[in-house]
Order: structure tokens, then sequence, then C-alpha cells
């Protein structure tokens, strides 16, 4: 019986282990999954104002200490240069070969304190590096994301974490001030009182329009969110549900969930040791057409997922020295793909034919089935040129949109096919019996949305530098 990710290794390949996991797709806990319409809350972030609540799907690692930010600096590709009490920034940490683990947010709360908020393998390596990395100052500790099935038992949070968002958002959130409020810069801590209470709040903007993301105890959870609510009212806001929550990001163009580079590599094989049977690594499902037995394939750098211009030499960090050896002109690049209608009307099509084949079923509005998610990508001579890694609907865009790194020769404009499906000895929980499709899908920007790239600060969605999250 295997008691660690690595002796799971050492009796099958990676690859086999994760396309054939068992543990269903990737849910985002507790919230429920509508409000009113998934239709209605995608538009109300376009049109008037939304309120996400995110305060069950992803961990909190607490790090207090002087060493904290050693612990920080040695494990990112980011500079902590300018790292600034009531500051927030991108962390994003690669493997000794410079590939990507993970990433997420991290928040400089006082001179010594840090909480980073985001998903288990860029938390997993936190802890690891500050449980084993000799920090002799260094108090760290992890609040996990709620259960994804909790069926029922009660669920608590050190947090609550809310974001107010879209073009009346700043309106609500005046309203719930009682005036005025500073607008302060992107990535920019402070605080306010909403229904008599002290919250924390970080000047943010994932709709395109200026929000706040704020948090607090979560024992305020319901009183805080009760408030919000009936001060949106007059403004058009909708609370948004867990179904439609994550497919903001095909508008606004951050590529979630890529597989973290870590079942290989001799400098990793502690880490994998310290890793569990049940981590998300151990446990985690990689989905999609593309299939090679060799793991290092779904490897990627910083570059590809848009994170390059984060990368800085600063600082000695894991993976500097192979970082230091990538041109990034050669690095495949980050693109939304616009999938054809008629090859949509043809896979929805298929569930009303009794006669034809049957196409993998596309869930609106996302059509993840995986914890990582990789569809190859192929131009007009049938080489794959890249991977379309997030995938689903935009009713504001009325378009199937996938974000997708791919070769850096490839314009925009360019048609090309992404393989919808995966081959027939799929074993995978979440996939039943279907047929693979070849989906014309164009080359286009990301951001896709056109209020997203012209009014959103530069960063991680568009690609060009952004000191405060760098």
């Amino acid at each position: 019986m295997a008691k660690n990710l690595q002796e799971l290794l050492d009796q099958t390949n990676p690859v086999e282990l994760l396309r054939n996991s068992q543990i269903g797709s990737y849910i985002y806990p507790v919230v429920p999954a509508d409000f009113s319409s998934w239709i209605k809350e995608q538009k109300a972030w376009r049109d008037t104002a939304v309120l996400y609540d995110q305060s069950h799907h992803m961990d909190n690692v607490f790090l207090k200490g002087s060493d904290a930010i050693k612990l920080i600096s040695d494990t990112a590709i980011n500079s902590v240069a300018n790292f600034a009490v009531n500051k927030a920034k991108q962390y994003v940490p690669t493997t000794a070969s410079g590939h990507v683990i993970g990433d997420g947010i991290l928040f400089r709360e006082a001179e010594e304190e840090y909480v980073y908020v985001g998903r288990a393998p860029a938390s997993n390596w936190l802890l690891f590096h500050g449980e084993t990395g000799g920090y002799q100052n260094l108090d760290i500790s992890v609040d996990r994301r709620s259960p994804s099935r909790p069926y029922g038992h009660a669920v608590s949070r050190q947090y609550y974490r809310f974001q107010i968002q879209g073009p009346n958002a700043w309106a609500v959130i005046e309203k719930l001030n009682g005036g005025p409020l500073e607008k302060l810069g992107f990535f920019n801590m402070s605080t306010m009182q909403i229904a008599g209470k002290q919250v924390r709040t970080l000047r943010h903007g994932m709709a395109g329009a200026p929000g706040l993301e704020i948090w607090g105890p979560y024992e305020d959870h319901d009183a805080i969110r009760d408030a919000i609510v009936e001060a949106g009212a007059e403004f058009g806001l909708l609370p948004v549900g867990s179904r439609a929550y994550p497919s903001n990001t095909l508008e606004s163009g951050w590529i979630p969930s890529p597989l973290p580079a870590i079942y290989t590599g001799e400098e990793e094989r502690a880490y994998r040791e310290w890793l569990g049977v049940d981590s998300y690594e151990a446990t985690g499902t990689l989905a999609g057409s593309f299939v090679s037995d060799n793991i290092e394939d779904y490897y990627l750098t910083p570059w590809e997922l848009g994170y390059g211009s984060f990368v800085k030499f600063d600082h000695d960090f894991i993976g500097r020295d192979a970082l230091g050896k990538v041109d990034p002109a050669s690095q495949r690049k980050k693109v939304t793909l616009a999938w054809d209608p008629e090859d949509m009307t043809k896979i929805y099509g298929s569930l009303f034919n009794v006669e034809g084949p049957s196409y993998k079923f596309f869930d609106l509005p996302l059509a993840n089935y995986g914890s990582a998610n990789y569809d190859a990508v192929v131009d007009a001579d049938g080489t794959v040129v890249g991977f379309s890694m997030f995938t689903g609907y935009s009713s504001n865009e009325r378009r199937a949109l996938s974000l997708a790194t791919i070769d850096p020769d490839v314009p925009e404009g360019t048609e090309l096919r992404v393989l919808w499906g995966e081959e027939p000895n799929s074993k995978k929980a979440t996939v039943e019996p279907h047929v693979q499709l070849p989906v014309r899908a164009v080359v286009s920007p990301v951001p896709y949305s056109t209020v997203v790239r012209q009014s959103y600060h530069g960063g991680w969605r568009t690609g060009y530098e952004n000191v405060a999250t760098s």
C-alpha cells in the first residue's frame, strides 16, 4: 500500500494515474449552483454588478515571522523587492526545471504576516518548503478549501471572502460605506465598514471595472453578505452561483489549472515523498484529447501561461537557473480560441440524433471535466500546435471559448482545430461513451472581452507587466 505520492508513482505511470482518476469533476463547493440564472449572472458582471462568494473553493496559507518573506522570495519567480504592507501580488512558483506548479494571490496584511489564497498545488509547495527549508522564524499553517461534497455536514472557514465587481460595483461599495471611498491603486489593500463591522479590502477588477475583494472572520459571513445584497439591489447586483462563477475567466483570460509539474525530477523527489496519496497531486484528473505517455509533455513554463513578465532575476529562487536559459520568443503564447458556432451546434445536435454519433457533452457554462484540462489543438496539417486548457461558454459574447497556449508563430485570426473528446478507452468517472470531434476555432486575443482588454490593468490577464502583481 503506497504511503505517499512517490510510492504511488513507483507503481504506475503518472499519466495513467491521473487520466484514470475516479474523483470526478473539479467542484466549486458549498456556494449554491445558481441564485437566478447562470446567463443572468454572467450578464450582470458585464452590465450591472455581481457578488462573488469565494469563501470556499481556495486554500488559505498563513505565514508569519521574519522568514516568511524569505520563503516567498526563495520559491517565487516574482520579485519581492517592492512588496509593501497592504499590498497583494500574484505568486507563481516553479520547479527546479523551470516549470509552473500553480499560482495564487499573496496578501501582505502586516509587516511579518502574509496570506496565500489559491489552489492546492502552490499551497502545498509553500507548506513543504516552509516545513523543510530550515526557516527559523516562520509560523506556517493552512486552512484548506471546503470539502467538495460535504453531504450536509457543517462547513466553516477562518475567513469569508467576497468580491463586488461590475460596472456598478463602486456605487454599491460607496452605498455600503455611507459615502465616497478612495479608489486605491490596483492590488492595494485598506479597510472599510460594512454592517457595523470592519472588513479588509483589496482593490480588484475581475470584470473590467473598479471593484473590491473583501474579507474578515467567517462568523461574519452572513451579515456581510446580506448587507451587500441589500445595498446592491437598486444597482442591479446579482449574487453569482458556483455554476457561473468559474466561467468569468473565459472573458478575462486567466488559466486556473495547469498540471503541477512535480511528477518527475530528482530535485522534487522529497516533495513527492511528502505529498500524501490523498493529495490534490495524487488524486486530480488529467482530462482532454491530448495524450502522451510522458508526463513532462504536460508541463508548462511561465511564458506559456502568460506569466513571462513576472520572471525577475533580481533574486535567487527555485527554477532560476533553468528559466535563465529559456528564450522567451521560442515559448508558446496564451490566446483565446473562439469555437465555431456550426461545430458547436453539431455537438449539441448529437444529443438528439438517435442514429448518429454522440460527441462529448459540452456542459454550460463551463465544459471542463477534469482538474487539469489538455485538449489537443492542431493546424491544417494535423500537427499539434498547443493545448486548449479552459473551456466554456460566454453568454456575453455568444461564443464557446477556450483559453489556450499555442506555438508563437501562429498569428491571430488563424483557424485551428480543437480535438474535443477523449480516446475510446478512457476510464475516468466524468467521461461517457462518445466519439471525438475536431472543432474549428479561431485564434483570438486574450482577454477576449473587448471591455476587459481595454480597461483591465496589466499583468497575468494581458501579458503586460504590472508592478503591483509582479
